[in-house]
Protein backbone atom coordinates (compact mmCIF):
# COMPACT_ATOMS: atom_id res chain seq x y z
CA UNK A 1 0.00 0.00 0.00
CA UNK A 2 1.21 3.51 -0.76
CA UNK A 3 2.36 5.48 2.23
CA UNK A 4 0.97 8.75 3.48
CA UNK A 5 3.44 11.56 2.83
CA UNK A 6 4.24 14.58 4.92
CA UNK A 7 4.59 17.28 2.27
CA UNK A 8 6.05 20.72 2.85
CA UNK A 9 4.60 23.03 0.20
CA UNK A 10 6.60 26.25 -0.11
CA UNK A 11 4.52 28.63 -2.19
CA UNK A 12 3.77 32.35 -1.90
CA UNK A 13 0.71 32.37 -4.18
CA UNK A 14 -2.46 31.61 -2.18
CA UNK A 15 -4.29 30.49 -5.34
CA UNK A 16 -1.56 27.89 -6.00
CA UNK A 17 -1.83 26.65 -2.40
CA UNK A 18 -5.61 26.35 -2.73
CA UNK A 19 -5.20 24.54 -6.07
CA UNK A 20 -2.77 22.04 -4.54
CA UNK A 21 -5.02 21.36 -1.53
CA UNK A 22 -8.07 21.02 -3.79
CA UNK A 23 -6.16 18.52 -5.93
CA UNK A 24 -5.18 16.44 -2.87
CA UNK A 25 -8.78 16.27 -1.71
CA UNK A 26 -10.17 15.67 -5.22
CA UNK A 27 -7.79 12.72 -5.63
CA UNK A 28 -8.78 11.54 -2.12
CA UNK A 29 -5.17 11.37 -0.99
CA UNK A 30 -4.43 11.29 2.73
CA UNK A 31 -1.15 13.18 2.56
CA UNK A 32 -0.40 15.77 5.24
CA UNK A 33 0.34 19.16 3.71
CA UNK A 34 2.31 21.73 5.67
CA UNK A 35 2.29 25.17 4.07
CA UNK A 36 4.98 27.83 4.10
CA UNK A 37 4.52 31.10 2.25
CA UNK A 38 8.22 31.75 1.74
CA UNK A 39 11.67 30.30 2.33
CA UNK A 40 12.07 31.96 5.74
CA UNK A 41 8.85 30.42 7.06
CA UNK A 42 9.91 27.05 5.66
CA UNK A 43 13.29 27.24 7.41
CA UNK A 44 11.51 27.97 10.72
CA UNK A 45 9.38 24.84 10.21
CA UNK A 46 12.44 22.75 9.26
CA UNK A 47 14.76 23.94 12.03
CA UNK A 48 12.66 22.14 14.64
CA UNK A 49 13.82 18.89 13.01
CA UNK A 50 11.40 16.83 15.10
CA UNK A 51 8.88 16.15 12.33
CA UNK A 52 10.54 16.60 8.98
CA UNK A 53 8.61 16.32 5.72
CA UNK A 54 9.07 13.33 3.42
CA UNK A 55 9.25 15.65 0.41
CA UNK A 56 9.38 19.38 -0.24
CA UNK A 57 7.53 21.02 -3.12
CA UNK A 58 9.26 24.31 -3.77
CA UNK A 59 8.26 27.31 -5.88
CA UNK A 60 11.27 29.16 -7.32
CA UNK A 61 10.00 32.73 -7.51
CA UNK A 62 9.37 33.84 -3.95
CA UNK A 63 10.00 36.95 -1.87
CA UNK A 64 12.71 37.13 0.83
CA UNK A 65 14.66 33.94 0.01
CA UNK A 66 14.13 32.70 -3.55
CA UNK A 67 13.95 28.99 -4.35
CA UNK A 68 17.56 28.63 -5.46
CA UNK A 69 18.89 30.39 -2.32
CA UNK A 70 16.64 28.15 -0.21
CA UNK A 71 18.04 25.05 -1.94
CA UNK A 72 21.58 26.18 -1.15
CA UNK A 73 20.75 26.57 2.56
CA UNK A 74 19.10 23.12 2.74
CA UNK A 75 21.87 21.30 0.91
CA UNK A 76 24.42 22.67 3.41
CA UNK A 77 22.55 21.13 6.35
CA UNK A 78 23.65 17.60 7.36
CA UNK A 79 20.09 16.50 8.15
CA UNK A 80 17.92 18.52 5.76
CA UNK A 81 20.00 17.77 2.66
CA UNK A 82 18.45 14.29 2.43
CA UNK A 83 14.88 15.50 2.01
CA UNK A 84 13.86 15.17 -1.66
CA UNK A 85 13.03 18.57 -3.12
CA UNK A 86 10.80 18.87 -6.17
CA UNK A 87 10.64 22.24 -7.86
CA UNK A 88 7.07 23.18 -8.78
CA UNK A 89 7.26 26.27 -10.95
CA UNK A 90 6.08 28.19 -13.99
CA UNK A 91 9.70 28.88 -14.98
CA UNK A 92 10.93 26.89 -17.97
CA UNK A 93 14.16 28.93 -17.85
CA UNK A 94 17.03 26.55 -18.67
CA UNK A 95 19.39 28.48 -16.38
CA UNK A 96 17.04 27.90 -13.41
CA UNK A 97 16.68 24.24 -14.35
CA UNK A 98 20.45 23.72 -14.55
CA UNK A 99 21.07 25.67 -11.31
CA UNK A 100 18.54 23.51 -9.43
CA UNK A 101 19.95 20.21 -10.69
CA UNK A 102 23.48 21.41 -9.84
CA UNK A 103 22.41 21.95 -6.22
CA UNK A 104 20.79 18.50 -6.14
CA UNK A 105 17.03 18.49 -6.57
CA UNK A 106 14.91 15.37 -7.01
CA UNK A 107 12.72 16.80 -9.77
CA UNK A 108 11.63 19.86 -11.71
CA UNK A 109 7.94 20.07 -12.61
CA UNK A 110 6.35 22.83 -14.66
CA UNK A 111 2.93 23.91 -13.43
CA UNK A 112 0.49 23.46 -16.31
CA UNK A 113 -2.05 26.20 -16.99
CA UNK A 114 -5.08 23.90 -17.26
CA UNK A 115 -6.39 22.62 -13.93
CA UNK A 116 -7.06 19.11 -15.32
CA UNK A 117 -3.42 18.86 -16.46
CA UNK A 118 -2.27 20.08 -13.05
CA UNK A 119 -4.32 17.38 -11.29
CA UNK A 120 -2.86 14.68 -13.56
CA UNK A 121 0.71 15.88 -12.96
CA UNK A 122 0.25 16.06 -9.18
CA UNK A 123 -1.37 12.63 -9.09
CA UNK A 124 1.63 11.09 -10.91
CA UNK A 125 4.17 13.04 -8.86
CA UNK A 126 2.65 12.09 -5.51
CA UNK A 127 2.07 8.46 -6.58
CA UNK A 128 5.77 8.15 -7.37
CA UNK A 129 6.91 9.61 -4.05
CA UNK A 130 4.43 7.56 -2.03
CA UNK A 131 5.94 4.30 -3.35
CA UNK A 132 9.53 5.54 -3.29
CA UNK A 133 11.78 4.40 -0.45
CA UNK A 134 12.57 7.54 1.51
CA UNK A 135 15.46 7.98 3.91
CA UNK A 136 14.23 8.52 7.44
CA UNK A 137 16.09 11.59 8.70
Amino acid sequence: MDKTLNILLIEDDMIEIMKFNRTISQLQLNHNVIEANNGEDALKILEKKDELPDIILLDLNMPKINGIEFLGILKNDDVLKYIPIIILTTSSNQKDLLECYKVGIAGYVLKPLKYEDYVTKMERLLAYWSINELKQV
